[in-house]
């Protein structure tokens, strides 16, 4: 998760707030009219207008009917078609489907069906109902969902509001890596050790294991790594070694302790590097605070 843990500004976790589709896309938030009139005191606001081609809302589409099935979490969903395959897939599954999408007046925010192209995705990097409902499918199977908030977007910003009811066909499975443990927390993780080299920038670093490598990537390379972080008491925030994806970036695209130590290193290098607020993220909001701790094997340099 470099993309979103070391790099200057951006925030720690992601957060699986979106479909794939509407990720890029973006779903239309339901449209306030352009003006009320002083007197007029509607009992509610009315429906988005259906736009050209959008397919008619199911009939139930205002709330689950008493025959859908319900999960501990509040998720309720029903089988409109039986699917013909037997493996349902698992969380860190990617999945080719193709779905609709309501809020419950009725209003489609999405479909991939109107685009007339199926949409492709990590099961980790959806709305939470999702994450949770397609794992519920196999191949061929059709299955509508009435997804609550909590599950869905929460009530975000710019996205559709309340409980959304979703049509998804399941297409095609392609399985994924699950995930390793996650790594040990460093015993020690508090403070750098004694025997820890340091800089002059206040960076402390310590070699686990020698590099078979000579050469010392520059700021204006590109690096391929496996890394995990943790604050000082012990959390980690982030590892592409849990996850089993290496992360590649420009060291000039992160923070400074990053910058600095990962040029110190030579390809199949391990260190641990303990990096003060002042090269980590400086209290930036809804990042890791303080020193952090990361232990990082430099892969490959480009």
């Amino acid at each position: 998760m470099l993309n979103t843990t070391i790099q200057k500004l951006l925030p720690v976790a992601l957060v699986a707030a979106s479909l794939t589709a509407c990720t890029q896309k973006g779903p239309d938030a339901a449209k306030a009219p352009a003006s009320v009139a002083a007197s007029a005191k509607p009992s509610k606001p009315p429906a988005p207008a259906s736009a050209a081609g959008d397919l008619p809302a199911p009939a139930d589409v205002a709330a689950a009917p008493v025959d859908a099935e319900k999960t501990a979490s509040g998720l309720a969903s029903k089988v409109t078609t039986p699917g013909t395959g037997t493996e349902k897939p698992d969380e860190w599954d990617t999945v080719k489907v193709h779905y609709s999408g309501w809020t419950t007046d009725g209003h489609m925010f999405d479909s991939s069906v109107k685009r007339g192209e199926p949409t492709a995705f990590p099961l980790t990097r959806v709305i939470k109902g999702w994450t949770e409902g397609v794992q519920l499918m196999v191949v061929g199977e059709k299955r509508r969902f009435w997804i609550p908030k909590e599950l869905a977007y929460n009530d975000r910003p710019g996205k559709p509001a309340g409980m959304l009811v979703f049509d998804v066909e399941l297409l095609e499975i392609t399985q994924g890596t699950k995930p390793a443990p996650p790594p040990e927390v460093p015993t020690d993780v508090a403070a750098a050790p004694a025997d820890a080299k340091k800089t002059k920038s206040g960076l402390a670093y310590k070699v686990l294991t020698a590099g078979t490598g000579k050469v010392k990537p520059k700021a204006s390379n590109r690096v391929k790594v496996h890394y995990s972080g943790w604050t000082t008491d012990g959390k980690m925030f982030d590892s592409s070694v849990a996850r089993n994806d290496p992360a590649v970036f420009g060291l000039d695209q992160v923070i400074a302790g990053w910058t600095e130590g990962v040029a110190l290193m030579v390809v199949g290098e391990k260190s641990r590097f303990w990096i003060p607020e002042a090269l980590a993220y400086k209290g930036a909001p809804g990042a890791p605070a303080g020193m952090l701790v990361f232990d990082v094997e430099l892969l490959e340099i480009q």
